[in-house]
């Protein structure tokens, strides 16, 4: 595959809507290599709904820059290489508004990607974001405002402690259409900075499946915002899992 170089933009807006799952339910939608990383005994999984703008390589103007809405499904994984455990996040599924990023992805920037709607409304305190793809396999749509500190019925003990943990996450690993490789990708940020928000209401096809998640096993955790984040993509060598 051929690679581009460093890609640099500025995340206009990433919410990170995070469910706690328990291992059992979730060890089957891992493909080797990857394990959960669990915190106090759950498993984290979400959606990252972000949007980009100003995106280009690092030598081309920022005003020729590109903008989209995007959502990536991800599980917080561990797994062993070179003698030590590596962390990051498996994307199993990656939605966008851009006709370029389908275009591009999974053949010259890493990361196959689906044609979605997205429906955005906010403001400073308040956001709606919704998704539906076009063949139909997601929905996704969140509503929240920003508030004060994590719900207390959070796996996380602070905000510090999500905040470390999801950082941890810079590393991801998406499925492609081969069996066992995963195109890697990695966002550096630069000012890493997130905010709690209070989720007024949430829906995801992917984690309401019950053939997937039986009852019980999935539950909602918490939802943090960035905002006007400088970043880069860079890519990473493909992930060969193991015989």
């Amino acid at each position: 595959m051929l690679r581009l170089p460093a890609i640099r933009g500025v995340i206009d807006r990433r919410i990170l809507v995070n469910f706690r799952v328990t291992p059992a339910a979730l060890r089957p939608l891992l493909p080797a290599p990857f394990r959960p990383k669990l915190v106090r005994g759950s498993a984290i999984a979400g959606v990252c709904l972000i949007r980009l703008c100003e995106v280009r390589p690092r030598f081309v103007p920022r005003a020729f820059g590109l903008r989209s809405e995007n959502a990536a499904h991800r599980v917080a994984v561990e797994w062993d290489a070179d003698g030590a455990v590596r962390e990051g996040v498996y994307i199993p599924r990656r939605d966008t508004s851009s006709r370029f990023n389908v275009a591009v992805g999974g053949r010259i920037f890493p990361g196959e990607h689906h044609p979605a709607e997205f429906r955005v409304e906010e403001s400073d305190e308040r956001l709606s974001v919704a998704l539906q793809s076009a063949d139909g396999l997601t929905r996704v749509r969140v509503e929240a405002r920003v508030a004060g500190a994590l719900p207390a019925s959070s796996v996380f003990g602070s905000l510090d402690e999500a905040s470390r943990f999801f950082a941890g996450g810079s590393l991801g690993y998406s499925a492609t259409r081969r069996a066992g490789v995963y195109d890697g990708l990695e966002l550096r940020s630069f000012g890493w900075a997130v905010e709690p928000l209070e989720v007024t209401g949430v829906e995801s096809t992917f984690f309401g499946d019950q053939t997937r998640f039986p009852p019980g096993s999935v539950q909602f955790d918490c939802a943090l915002l960035m905002r006007r984040i400088a970043h880069e993509w860079h890519a990473h060598p493909q992930l060969v899992a193991p015989g």
